[in-house]
């Protein structure tokens, strides 16, 4: 006499939610891309990876002289943070490409030279804007795309768990 049994497949178990959060945690945080208008330059946006760290900020910070008896360079500071960020050069929407396939930034040769500057940091973003008060705006506004400014809500309620 035979047994009737039936042949079932291994389940593979759920994942746990430790498991879930190890897949959330495993991921890499990053924001993306975001444009700056150059304001007295019509038609002319910036691409900036707001991906900076607080150490980078506060290299910069210190090798513009925050922590000497001068006190921080805002302008130079400012225009360490919008070199270092900018990863292309937009005008009226198309992007700006050295030989028709690099994307330009502070420290590419046609930059240098229409800004008839020798250092992307600070002289050719400087001149780049033309306004000291726009480079300054424009690095405030990449440092709150980076998430420096923003606000994470906290709130009081009961433990979800006990009902």
């Amino acid at each position: 006499m035979e047994e009737n049994t039936v042949k079932t497949q291994p389940t593979t178990p759920e994942p746990t939610l430790l498991d879930q959060l190890k897949a959330v945690i495993a991921k890499k945080v990053e924001r993306p891309n975001v444009f700056i208008e150059v304001p007295e330059r019509p038609g002319v946006k910036l691409l900036v990876s707001p991906n900076l760290t607080q150490a980078q900020i506060r290299g910069w910070q210190k090798q513009c002289g925050s922590e000497t008896q001068k006190g921080l360079d805002s302008t130079r500071f400012a225009c360490t943070v919008v070199g270092h960020a900018t990863k292309g050069v937009y005008l009226q929407g198309d992007e700006v490409l050295q030989d028709g396939q690099w994307p330009v930034n502070f420290a590419s040769k046609p930059i240098l030279e229409m800004t008839n500057t020798e250092k992307a940091i600070p002289d050719a973003v400087q001149k780049f804007f033309g306004i000291d008060a726009h480079v300054e705006a424009a690095a405030l506004a990449i440092i709150d795309a980076c998430g420096f400014g923003d606000t994470i809500q906290a709130e009081a309620q009961e433990n979800p768990t006990k009902n």
